[in-house]
């Protein structure tokens, strides 16, 4: 063997492991199969998803469930058989260094409400990753925020139907 190639082979040996990149390939599939156990209509699937402490925030601002709060209020949706559709279309997602936490934000598809934004944290407990926080909103184009802030106002100043 040549000195040059025992020179480089000690110089790789010698070398420093590079840092071990958290993988976010795991957190991602959660979200896609959480994604596709609403659409399948898979309840325990859905919610087996979120840690039991998970919160839902939805794109109403009364909105803020409990994973069991939010299980009961979509428990109709998942009985009758179709729940929902989201279908995401990118994905920004970072895991922690120490491979603990992930969070994301994701542009979603949807065939009922427009396109969406998911965002959150999950949680890794034992080897399973765990949804902790979603948020859904609908982007608002900033040229339609004036028209749109102005609809809520009213909206919030009106009174309550009956019964409310």
């Amino acid at each position: 063997m040549s000195v040059a190639a025992l020179l480089c082979l000690s110089l790789v040996a010698a070398a420093p492991a590079a840092p071990a990149v958290p993988k976010v390939a795991a957190p991602a599939a959660v979200l896609d199969d959480w994604h596709k156990a609403a659409a399948e209509a898979d309840e325990a699937r859905y919610f087996g998803h979120f840690t039991a402490e998970g919160v839902f925030l939805g794109t109403d601002a009364t909105e803020r469930w409990t994973r069991d709060a939010f299980r009961a209020w979509a428990k109709p949706y998942f009985t009758r058989g179709k729940a929902w559709s989201f279908r995401a279309v990118s994905r920004n997602l970072v895991v922690s260094k120490d491979g603990t936490v992930a969070w994301f934000d994701e542009v979603l598809d949807t065939p009922n409400m427009g396109p969406c934004r998911g965002s959150g944290v999950l949680v890794k407990e034992g080897n399973l990753w765990k949804i902790a926080q979603y948020n859904l909103s609908v982007p608002i184009p900033n040229e339609v925020l004036p028209d749109i802030t102005s609809r809520i106002e009213k909206h919030l100043k009106a009174p309550a139907p009956e019964g409310k």
